[in-house]
Formats: C-alpha cells, structure tokens, sequence
C-alpha cells in the first residue's frame, strides 16, 4: 500500500509518500510545495492543488493522511492552514483518495511513542523507520512523513482488530 501524508500550510505544504512492506515501511518521496508570499491567495491554493495533483498521479496513493487542524494562536495563521487544508482534502477526494486525519498528538503518539515528544525526536524516528541516512528536511517535509507513518501504523493497528 502506498500512502501520502500532508503537512498543509499556504506558504509552505509538507508531503510524504511512503509504501507498506512486508519489511517495514518503505521510502518512497518527500519535500514540499511552496508559494510565493507576495501572490494572490487563489493563485496560492491553485498551485497548491496543482502539485498535489501532480505528485498523486506519479505515485497514484491508495490512502492518505493530513494533519488536523489544532488551535492556533495567531488567527490568521489558522485561517490559512485551513484553507490549505481544505484544498488537500479536495484535491484527494476528486482522486478518489481514502483521507484519514490525525492529530499532533496523534502523530507523536503513533511515530515516537510519546505524545509529548520534541519535533527533533519524531524527527529521529522517523529517519530510523525509513532507514534514512539524514533526519529528512525541511520540518514541513519530515512531518508529511511522519503522519504518513502515523496512518500506517493506524492501518496495521486496525487489521490487528479484525
């Protein structure tokens, strides 16, 4: 199974794209999409929604993963990690694409067996789950990886169940 994990955000979108084996998890693709600050915010989502539509049709992703939404001190902020959000979440359903969303919390959980855990730490496992030879970067990309390995998780959790 492969599966892509968004990290939304206007600025900047982390993705990760990972694949289930019978190994472990497997390494498949990550970095992330920006957008010029000084664009129109439409122009901004359309371009995000045109590489996400792009990386989807390379790696054609039979489940994915986004990042809920968690409160945010800065409004705006909030705001525009929404409507990021929201064109994930659109670009995914018109592929046709199952969408699980999960929590900081939840991702910490899932990745480095700590709900409490540093940005650093999820970051090292995740370099360890992938046999990677870096802590993969920037942030944003790192953390698409670790809600893609978080959904994996997820999904093997739910098989153990039936």
């Amino acid at each position: 199974m492969i599966v892509v994990g968004i990290d939304p955000g206007v600025a900047t979108t982390g993705y990760g794209v990972v694949r289930d084996t019978r190994d472990g998890i497997e390494l498949v693709d990550y970095g992330i999409i920006t957008t010029p600050p000084d664009m129109a915010l439409a122009q901004r989502l359309l371009v995000l929604h045109q590489e996400l539509q792009k990386i989807i049709q390379l790696h054609r992703p039979e489940s994915s993963a986004v990042e809920k939404l968690f409160f945010q001190k800065n409004v705006t902020t909030a705001i525009a990690v929404g409507q990021a959000r929201g064109v994930a979440l659109l670009t995914l359903a018109e592929n046709r694409i199952e969408v699980s969303e999960y929590t900081p919390l939840e991702v910490k959980q899932a990745v480095a067996g700590y709900g409490s855990a540093d940005k650093k730490q999820v970051q090292y496992m995740v370099k360890a789950i992938l046999n990677m030879e870096k802590i993969p970067s920037p942030d944003d990309a790192a953390d698409a990886l670790a809600i893609a390995i978080c959904h994996l998780h997820s999904i093997r959790f739910k098989n153990l169940e039936k």
